[in-house]
């Protein structure tokens, strides 16, 4: 199971598609693109992405209505959108701001930038999906490396239970119900029984027993599982 960000890329000028394309694959990026909204449309149906790369000037449906539709439904009402224009007019980015974008980048742009802008957003909204080591309590978990520490000494763990832990080390002090987990953790729209999620918390549970942690990962009977590294007692 990748934790690889993926960045849907709305943008009609083929040109800056691909130039965008080039540097976020660079970045370690998934990338998919469109062409307009009615595309992005048919592809977050599918699967939602993790940032929403969107321009303001698309044919038929301009990026701002489309990212004002965005937040309009439950489903993407969270999506991560950077909007990219040629504007720059304070009033023109106050308004996309306004409508529904999380941050705004002026063409032209530098793709280091872009790349920088990003990042920068998914510590914000997304951090499971950065790179960033976390540290909780007495555990350290790093995504790049898959490695995860109790006081310097190694869990192993499978590919489901660190991107569970990665997911609660990333959230902590909140209880999340099983179908939340499924869509956060597992992905939008994967059709998983919801009983799995208790599977991987016994198993992520039981590799923490042996550190003397297992407390972190926290039970509340009929809403779901959370993450704590208050020590109780």
């Amino acid at each position: 199971m990748s934790n690889v960000a993926t960045v849907l890329v709305v943008e009609d000028e083929p040109a800056i598609q691909r130039l965008i394309e080039f540097a976020l694959v660079q970045a370690g990026f998934k990338v998919v693109l469109a062409e307009s909204a009615e595309d992005a449309k048919a592809i977050i149906a599918e699967k939602l992405p993790d940032v929403l790369l969107l321009d303001w000037m698309l044919p038929k449906m301009s990026g701002v209505a489309f990212a004002q539709a965005l937040r309009e439904v439950a489903r993407t009402s969270d999506l991560p959108i950077i909007m990219l224009t040629a504007r720059s007019e304070e009033n023109d980015k106050e308004l996309g701001l306004n409508l529904g974008a999380d941050d705004y980048v002026t063409k032209p742009f530098s793709p280091r930038e872009l790349v920088a802008r990003i990042k920068a957003l998914l510590r914000r909204r997304a951090p499971q999906k950065t790179d960033s080591v976390v540290k909780v309590g007495r555990m350290t978990l790093n995504p790049q490396d898959h490695e995860v520490s109790v006081d310097g000494r190694s869990v192993h763990l499978g590919p489901t239970e660190f991107k569970l832990l990665h997911f609660f080390m990333t959230h902590t002090d909140r209880i999340y119900g099983r179908a939340e987990l499924l869509d956060l953790v597992w992905g939008d729209h994967v059709f998983i029984e919801e009983r799995t999620v208790d599977v991987h918390i016994r198993r992520l549970r039981k590799a923490l027993e042996e550190m003397g942690v297992a407390h972190y990962v926290q039970t509340v009977r009929g809403v779901g599982y959370g993450f704590s590294a208050k020590d109780v007692g």
